[in-house]
This record gives C-alpha cells, sequence and structure tokens, in this order.
C-alpha cells in the first residue's frame, strides 16, 4: 500500500514540501531513497525501534522510503516521525484518515518519545501556505509557534499523541499547544515576571562621553554602523552594551523574520512566542569567517552571526584584532544587507541588516593619544590603523575617538540623562522615517539608495557648496559622501527639521575621521 506523509526542509529561511512516500510491497528490506543525508539515513533504525517498542511490528516485506523531490538533498532527524506514521499507516496497522493533512516533523527516541527540531517557524509558515491543517511538531518545538494561531499547532511528546492526532476518533483539543500545560506554565511566569530585560548597562550609569552619547543616538535614530576607537577603559564596551536600550521596540514583523532565523539555527526551543526584544551579538575577536558569515559542512549551512544580529546590533570588539579576512567578510553584508553563502552543491541566503557597533584600541598597547605612554612604533601603529581605515571604513558612517574620562568627573555627582529618553528621541526620528518610506522597501535613513538620497535628501546651494570644500579638504570618496548626508538626515530628524542644514552637514562629516584620500 503506498501513503503520503508530508514534511519539510528549510532553504535559507523559507521551508519547501517534502513529500514522503512509503510503499510496502512483496520482497524484503528497507530502502531509503531520495538524496538523504546520514541523519536520515540512520533514521531507519531509530524508527524501526521505537514502532517496536509501542508494540508496532515492522512488515516482514520489501519497504521503499522515498523522500520526494529526489534532486533535493534531505538532512537532519526530523523526518523520523514522518517515516514512523508512513509505516504504519501503509502497513494498516492502524487506520490513519488525517496523515495527508499535516506537515509532520520530529525526531524519535528508542522508547517512542520525540525531540525538538530546527526550523518550526518556516514549517508553520508553509503550513499556512500550502493550507494544511495544521502542523504537528514536537513539544518543546511547537512553543516557537503559539503566534501562528491561524493554523492548528500540536505540540507532542510521543509517537502516540500522533497516533490519537490523525485517526481522528476523538477530540486531541488538549494537544493543540495553546492548550498544554507547558505553554500554560510558561505563560504564566511570563505574565509573573513580565518582559525578560537583559542586563544592560543605562546611559545614566556611564560617566561622561556625552560626545559618543550623542553619536550612539544619531547611529540608533537612522541604524548606522558606528564604531568606537580609544584606549582601554574609555567606556568603548559599556556604551555598545547601552544600545540596546534607545533602540525602538521591534514590530511584528521584524519580530518574525528574526525568530525564523534563530529557529533555524536551533536556537528556539523552549522559547515561547516570537523573539521581541532586538539580538544583541558579540562574538569573540577570534571567531571564524564561517561563524561571523555564515556556513557548515555539505548541505547543513547555518546563518552566522550577522544573520543572528537580524534586526539588531553586531558588537565586534576589539576590531583591529580580528583577521583581515573576517572584517572584508563583513563588506558585502554590511552593503547588501544580505549574505549569500555558496558551496559546491548548495547556495543560501540569509537576511544580514543589523547595526554594526565595532570598538578598537587606537595601537597594540592602546594608549597612542595618551601623552607618552603609548610604547608602539610608527609602524606597529600604521599596521594596526591599516586595518580601519580604506574600503571597510566607508561602510561605517559614524567613528567616535573616544578618551578616558577625568578623574575629577567621575568624582561629581548627579546622574546623566537615562536610556529611556534617549529613547524617546530615536523612536520619534524613527517614525519620522517611518513616515517618509511608506512607499518605499525600506525603514530607515542608513537603508537610502543613491536614487533615494537624491529624492529624499535634496541640498540647498549653500550645503552643496559646504559638502564640495568637505570632499575637497578631507578627499572622501563618493560612498563616503553619501553616508555623510544619510547621517546628516537622520541628525535633522532628531532636531525636527524637514531640511538638511549646513550645520548638520557639519556634524555628520566630523565622524569621518579615519577615511584616507589614497583609499
Amino acid at each position: 500500500m503506498l501513503t503520503h506523509i508530508y514534511g519539510a526542509k528549510c532553504i535559507g529561511i523559507d521551508a519547501v514540501k517534502v513529500t514522503v512516500e512509503i510503499d510496502i510491497d512483496r520482497g524484503i528490506g528497507i530502502h531509503l531513497v531520495g538524496l538523504a543525508d546520514a541523519a536520515v539515513k540512520e533514521s531507519l533504525l531509530r524508527t524501526t525501534t521505537a514502532l517496536e517498542s509501542l508494540g508496532f511490528r515492522i512488515p516482514g516485506k520489501k519497504i521503499v522510503i522515498n523522500l520526494a523531490p529526489a534532486d533535493l538533498h534531505k538532512n537532519g532527524s526530523g523526518y523520523d516521525l514522518p517515516i514512523a506514521v508512513g509505516i504504519i499507516a501503509s502497513s494498516e496497522q492502524r487506520e490513519l484518515p488525517g496523515a495527508g493533512k499535516y506537515i509532520i516533523m520530529g525526531e524519535l527516541g528508542l522508547d517512542g518519545s520525540i525531540r525538538g527540531i530546527q526550523g518550526a517557524l518556516p514549517f508553520t509558515e508553509l503550513a499556512m501556505a500550502e493550507q494544511f491543517s495544521g502542523i504537528i511538531l514536537p513539544l518543546e518545538s511547537a512553543l516557537e509557534a503559539v503566534e501562528f494561531k491561524n493554523t492548528m499547532v500540536y505540540g507532542v511528546s510521543g509517537l502516540a499523541d500522533v497516533i490519537r492526532i490523525l485517526e481522528e476518533k476523538e477530540d486531541v483539543s488538549d494537544l493543540l499547544i495553546w492548550n498544554t500545560q507547558i505553554y500554560r506554565k510558561m505563560k504564566r511566569e511570563q505574565q509573573h515576571i513580565g518582559a525578560q530585560v537583559e542586563d544592560r548597562p543605562d546611559f545614566c550609569d556611564i560617566i561622561g562621553q556625552e560626545s559618543a552619547k550623542r553619536a550612539l543616538e544619531i547611529a540608533a535614530a537612522g541604524s548606522h554602523n558606528l564604531i568606537f576607537i580609544g584606549s582601554p577603559g574609555s567606556g568603548k564596551s559599556s556604551l555598545a552594551k547601552a544600545l540596546p536600550g534607545i533602540l525602538p521596540p521591534m514590530t511584528d514583523e521584524e519580530a518574525t523574520l528574526t525568530s525564523k532565523i534563530y529557529s533555524i539555527a536551533g536556537k528556539g526551543p523552549n522559547r515561547l512566542g516570537l523573539i521581541r526584544q532586538r539580538p544583541f551579538r558579540a562574538p569573540h575577536y577570534s571567531a571564524s569567517l564561517a561563524a561571523i558569515v555564515g556556513g557548515g559542512a555539505g548541505d547543513t549551512i547555518l546563518p552566522g552571526e550577522v544573520s543572528l544580529a537580524q534586526n539588531g546590533v553586531l558588537f565586534l570588539d576589539e576590531f583591529g584584532q580580528m583577521p583581515r579576512s573576517v572584517i572584508e567578510a563583513l563588506r558585502g553584508p554590511i552593503e547588501d544587507r544580505k549574505v549569500v553563502i555558496s558551496r559546491l552543491r548548495s547556495k543560501v541566503e540569509y537576511p544580514a541588516s543589523f547595526m554594526l557597533v565595532a570598538a578598537s584600541n587606537p595601537c597594540p598597547c592602546g594608549y597612542y593619544g595618551e601623552g607618552d605612554r603609548c610604547n608602539c612604533t610608527p609602524t606597529q601603529r600604521m599596521n594596526y590603523l591599516g586595518k580601519l581605515s580604506g574600503p571597510m571604513m566607508d561602510r561605517i558612517d559614524l567613528q567616535v575617538w573616544m578618551r578616558p574620562v577625568d578623574s575629577g568627573r567621575i568624582l561629581q555627582s548627579g546622574k546623566a540623562e537615562p536610556s529611556s529618553e534617549v529613547a524617546k528621541r530615536v523612536l520619534k526620528a524613527r517614525l519620522t522615517q517611518k513616515f517618509r518610506f511608506a512607499g518605499e522597501p525600506i525603514l530607515t535613513n542608513s537603508e537610502m539608495t543613491n536614487k533615494m538620497i537624491e529624492r529624499y535628501c535634496p541640498l540647498s546651494e549653500e550645503c552643496r557648496r559646504t559638502m564640495a570644500e568637505m570632499i575637497a579638504r578631507m578627499g572622501l570618496s563618493m560612498r563616503a559622501y553619501f553616508r555623510i548626508i544619510k547621517v546628516a538626515r537622520t541628525i535633522a530628524d532628531l532636531a525636527g527639521s524637514d531640511d538638511i542644514k549646513v550645520a548638520h552637514l557639519v556634524e555628520a562629516a566630523g565622524y569621518r575621521f579615519l577615511d584616507r584620500r589614497e583609499y
């Protein structure tokens, strides 16, 4: 008897349908075809053992399992559950009229229990798009999809629960994820403690550095990239960690996209609903190229830090210590807001729209510019700063030099402006940009193309003369020229000005001290 069960596979951030065809006929042996990797092939032994432990028999006939389409590589352990259901239905040990109505994914334990899988959110979106009756997922994975209430999301802990659903003989509403005990428990905890906020610095707790705080406010308002350069202890890391506290809350679309990336990367199980806080990713400076950009062996290509920071912040401390290959690899994602990872047999695209905040010492010892504390040679300083100039710096809108806070300032009483007040101004500027770009596929000033700059950032004659003088004096590239205009537009938004003024351009140009004429 031929049976069709439906599963799914992720390609990038989207899922495609995989049909699991099981046919039992005369002969011997179990045969799995359909371009499956080692994890899928091993599922046969897991599946047969789990079925026998639950009292099902393995037919002593030829069992052919085909994963269609056959030219698409299948990977992971999530096909255990649809294969097991297909064997039960095809051998007619149970009548399962609902077998073809759901997308079914899950990893089987040898005792018939079901373990979590990656990609629950894209799979649920696929079930809705393909108009399936619902989706059956492991309980811990189904928690990710609790906000998709336009389809039936079942959270199961064992194969027996799946059989109950597919037999369609009784009410199984208790298996809907919204009716499970673990959902109610997590919901109560969430309501009791409120939104979980990470322990991050507040602007009012950071003494001094008013110019750096101003640059951070501009960066947050327009989603601009920023780099802090200064000696150790000047507050670079503290300011970067305070940035999420002044960013506006994510929209539903942003939360869904970010949560899908985390779901695909396997960082979603046991989380209730979508990610609502903007990500803050801070990989170590020794992280590999694949860890930063994304990659993996064979057909398992996972998102890297640039994608995990989607709609949030990617903080790279000790930027000058990072390998040049990693620094240069960031140029594409920063410019294109996506990353394309190519392998011999596959090519995957992940979104990578993030705010880059980098921090670096000015020299190997870290004290260049602090009187006579620096003991580096001119050649050492030149080589160190060489990583912080040229094409990469062209793509960073705000470049800020930070000096240690004077000891007398540290002892002064009184607190600075809190992050909550800065966040209000940032939100107002973001709303202005949202209204401005209502007919465009962008949300912030930093995303404007050159044509959009001409349309939304017209310069007066006085502003044009000022820009011409600054370009000639500073030797700016054309990319730096357009980025100055973007930053000036954000400064004008923070000031509530409809037009860009000379003062806005001058302030924006003041954040380009690392540019070099020869680049």
